[in-house]
């Protein structure tokens, strides 16, 4: 198994230090990257997020989740704000420096790369390193309705995979019209009693294999031309508050479990113009995790909208932290 090398023992640095690494995020991806970082003695800094914030709070989307049961290693499962805990002391553990601060700029275009943490209008960073590790993540696009944030982990979800077997013989409705939002109501079908696809429009935007594999399910049905106004419960959800869009008219749908499958959009508006992203916004990387920028590594879901996940986030982490490794190596070998 590989691991990082073993490198003599570095100083401890102080404020104004040029550092070897920053990781940008606290999800899976960038703790364990910090995890493997530390215990090369690289001493890395993790910048970790604001709590106030939706887009890059300390833990990621894991902290929005009530019990996980698909981490390795958790066999009875664990909520999702224990397991990132867990996360943290452990990258603590072997050294990892964590703030909580939001970045408010960066400068990637030249070495060594500047941070913001402060006012981003400031002439020097906070921070200037060797190497930036970007683990900001993806946020899943909801709808702004009442309800909606008071029930996400007590019957409203963004994921299928996680939380589809909480709601086994119950009915469940999945918001959205595109692929993400069928794939999610065939998967779910496993489980539920029923599944309601409620979508705003006439027709779906989903693909035709797509549409043929629900229209197929006998369990699928779908509510067209209809807006969810209000998720309905106090410690739980039981419903949803439905209005039509061409008549106006107004009902409930009583549900078990709510899917808002409505797409997600990557934290990466810090690094808009420096860093080539896809038409979506997503970081690409190449050979690993490498950016478009060397030194610039990205990993977890700022760069993958296939698996979403929080063990492959953290697989992506140790890959980052290995080509950090690699790459600082390199550097000081010339």
């Amino acid at each position: 198994m590989t691991d990082l090398g073993t490198r003599a023992a570095r100083p401890v640095l102080s404020a104004g230090d040029i550092r070897d690494v920053a990781v940008i995020g606290s999800g899976p991806a960038g703790l364990t990257a910090a995890v493997y970082l530390a215990r090369a003695d690289l001493h890395p800094l993790v910048i970790a997020g604001e709590p106030s914030s939706t887009s890059d709070q300390p833990g990621g989307q894991l902290m929005l989740t009530t019990e996980v049961e698909n981490f390795p290693g958790f066999p009875e499962g664990v909520l999702g704000p224990d397991l990132m805990e867990r996360f943290r002391v452990q990258a603590e553990r072997f050294g990892a420096e964590i703030v909580t601060a939001k970045v408010s700029r960066v400068d990637l275009g030249s070495q060594p790369f500047g941070v913001w943490t402060d006012d981003p209008g400031h002439a020097e960073p906070d921070h200037r390193v060797r190497s930036v590790i970007i683990a900001t993540g993806a946020r899943a696009l909801t709808l702004g309705v009442p309800g909606e944030a008071k029930l996400t982990g007590h019957g409203v979800s963004t994921c299928a995979t996680c939380d589809g077997f909480f709601f086994r013989d119950q009915p469940i409705a999945v918001v959205g019209g595109g692929d993400s939002a069928l794939e999610e109501a065939t998967f779910l079908s496993r489980f539920a009693s029923s599944v309601v696809v409620v979508h705003r429009r006439r027709q779906l935007r989903a693909s035709k294999i797509m549409q043929g594999r629900a229209f197929a399910d006998p369990k699928i049905s779908f509510v067209y031309d209809a807006v969810v106004t209000e998720i309905l419960g106090d410690d739980k959800l039981t419903g949803l508050r439905l209005v039509d869009i061409v008549t106006g008219e107004a009902r409930e749908l009583a549900v078990g479990g709510c899917f808002i499958a409505i797409g997600h959009a990557p934290n990466t508006d810090l690094f808009a113009g420096q860093l080539k992203m896809d038409g979506a916004g997503y970081i690409r990387t190449l050979d690993g995790s490498s950016t478009s920028v060397a030194g610039v590594f990205a990993c977890g879901d700022v760069q993958d909208h296939v698996y979403r996940q929080a063990i492959t986030a953290a697989g992506s982490g140790c890959m980052a932290a290995l080509d950090v490794d690699r790459y600082l190596a390199a550097q000081e070998s010339r």
